[in-house]
Parts: C-alpha cells; sequence; structure tokens
C-alpha cells in the first residue's frame, strides 16, 4: 500500500546523535515536514534554539504552525543548506552544538503530482526543490528535451548509476522527435518499455528520476558545499549529523568526515624526515560504519529501506585545525 505521511527517517537515533544539552543552539539544516526538527525541540524543553532551513518553500509554510508552539526557539528561514553560513549570520549565530542534514525527497513532495519527483503518478515533468527562486532554471522536462544521447547517457551514469543509460538516453531522443517529454508518465512509461526486467522490483524509472532530480537542483554541489559550512559552524563537542539515502551522497559524507578526522599521511622525500608533533586532528568520526534503521522501522516505513546515518564531532578549535587542501574549520 502506498505510504502518503511523512515518517522522520531513524528519529531516535538522530536525537541520540544530536544529544541536545539545555540551552544549546541547534541547526535543522532540511527541515521538510518537520519531525525531527519537533522532536529536538521537545527534547530541548524550552532552554536552547533551532534554526531550521529548506529550499522548498512549502516546507516553510508548513513550519509556521511548528514556529507558532516554539515562538521563542524556533527560527525558520527559506535558503538551500549550502547557504548555511549566511544564514547563521544573520541569525546573529557563529557556532552551533549540533546540526542535521536530512537528505532527498521528503514525502510531501513525493506525493504531490504537480512537483514532478515520482513516477508514482503522472504530472508535470519538473522536479525543481525550489520552484520560486528556480523559475528560471531548467526543469527535467528541458533536460530530456534538449540534451543530446551522449550527454543524457551521461547524466544518468553518473547521477543514476543506471547500467543502461545509453539504452534509455537513445530512446528518449528517438521518442521526443515525434512528441517531447512533458509529464512524468511519459518518462516512466519509455522505461518500462525500455527496461522491462528491472529485478528485485525496483522501477524501471528509479534511476533516471534520480539523476534528473539531482541534476535539476545541483544536490551534489549543493551538498559538498552544505558540509563545509556545517563542518565549520560547529563550536568544539558540536557534532553533525547526515542521513543520506543513495550512494553518491553517503560517498560525498564518508570521504568529507575522513578527510577531516585523518590526519594526511606522509609519502616521498618527506617519510624520511624526523616526525613532528601534528596538529591536532579537527574532529572525530563517531560512527565508523553508518547507522542505519532497524528491522521494525524498514517495516514500518519502506522509504527508510536505503537511509544511512553518519556522525562527525569537532574536537579541536577552528583555529587550529585544518582539512586537506588547507581550509581551515
Amino acid at each position: 500500500m502506498a505510504e502518503t505521511g511523512h515518517i522522520s527517517v531513524l528519529a531516535a537515533e538522530v536525537l541520540a546523535g544530536l544529544a541536545p544539552k539545555p540551552g544549546g543552539t541547534y541547526v535543522d539544516a532540511t527541515f521538510g515536514a518537520g519531525g525531527h526538527c519537533r522532536a529536538l525541540l521537545d527534547a530541548l524543553d524550552g532552554s536552547g534554539r533551532v534554526l531550521a532551513l529548506d529550499r522548498d518553500p512549502d516546507a516553510i509554510i508548513r513550519g509556521e504552525a511548528l514556529q507558532k508552539v516554539y515562538p521563542d526557539q524556533l527560527t525558520i528561514l527559506h535558503a538551500p543548506f549550502a547557504d548555511l553560513g549566511q544564514a547563521l549570520t544573520s541569525w546573529g549565530v557563529e557556532r552551533v552544538d549540533g546540526i542535521l542534514f536530512d537528505l532527498g525527497v521528503s514525502s510531501f513532495q513525493l506525493d504531490q503530482p504537480g512537483r514532478g519527483f515520482s513516477f508514482r503518478f503522472d504530472g508535470p515533468l519538473d522536479m525543481r526543490m525550489d520552484h520560486s527562486r528556480q523559475s528560471g532554471c531548467q526543469t527535467a522536462a528541458d533536460l530530456v528535451n534538449t540534451l543530446n544521447d551522449r550527454e543524457l547517457a551521461d547524466l544518468f551514469f553518473r547521477f543514476g548509476e543506471e547500467s543502461r543509460s545509453r539504452k534509455i538516453a537513445r530512446a528518449i531522443t528517438m521518442d521526443r522527435k515525434k512528441t517531447p517529454f512533458t509529464t512524468t508518465a511519459q518518462l516512466a512509461q519509455l522505461a518500462e518499455r525500455v527496461i522491462p526486467n528491472r529485478k528485485r522490483g525496483i522501477h524501471p524509472a528509479t534511476k533516471i528520476f534520480q539523476a534528473l532530480r539531482i541534476a535539476v537542483n545541483g544536490e551534489l554541489d549543493q551538498l559538498q558545499q552544505g558540509l563545509e559550512a556545517a563542518m565549520t559552524a560547529l563550536a568544539v563537542g558540536g557534532v553533525l549529523v547526515v542521513i543520506s539515502f543513495h550512494s553518491l551522497e553517503d560517498r560525498i559524507v564518508k570521504q568529507s568526515f575522513r578527510m577531516a578526522s585523518t590526519q594526511p599521511r606522509v609519502t616521498g622525500p618527506a617519510a624520511l624526515l624526523p616526525q613532528t608533533q601534528a596538529a591536532p586532528l579537527p574532529f572525530r568520526q563517531l560512527t565508523r560504519k553508518p547507522i542505519i534503521p532497524t528491522q521494525a522501522e524498514q517495516a514500518r516505513n519502506s522509504r527508510s529501506r536505503s537511509a544511512k546515518m553518519r556522525i562527525i564531532q569537532r574536537v579541536a578549535p577552528a583555529d587550529q585545525s585544518t582539512v586537506a587542501g588547507g581550509g581551515v574549520l
């Protein structure tokens, strides 16, 4: 049965990871439906503050009800998490005690046919996260109808890890000569025709839709920028909790956390020199392996099945630590 309500993924694990303390300052960088944010505010019990961000204006509207419940504790801003640094400046805060990223698409977005995120409904082939600020940006339909077959194949392979990307791209460029793609149903039906035997019950359009959504919204670049801004903003002892939903996201999170928490390896002639005192590592990973939902949670919420949560903690002041590449965190 299709799920229509939003259920916060790994809710208990998120609270355990953030470990909210009285009077603490926290950021929910992906407000979405507000489930994690409400749980965090409840845990603070009136003694801390939370800044919530979302690039989707519909999420900001949904957040107005929660803001009325916590008028002195909750601030909600319409902004992508890549702009976290600017958001904190406007909030008047430099360092925070915890930040949460819950990546991907919310159930509200998936369940609204007009947003074009899901192949389960027929709607416009749009996929823009922020339909107000991205009004002049390309939609998924624009990409499908204008990119050549090589560009489409590269997009599907890079952002969807789709092994049949070339076959799908060729079919798209042939079909659009007769009728341009304007709806999600058109693209989903093409995928069903071109890839009829997808294993494990995965819809053949899944990876195509993922790739287009990532491309339309620049999600991977946004994530890289957001992680850098978040780690810069953490106070000593502060933690960053990230929930990802596919391998491309998790790979970026894993690599970013590893670079920030691992001493660079000395190679070449420098390895023969006497060892000097290394600068303190700026961060410590609290999850060597990602936390995943329990079987019980996966049974309750099928959309949680691909979730992976990683946590990193700042352990050295910003002025004493650097990351690979020379960037000060």
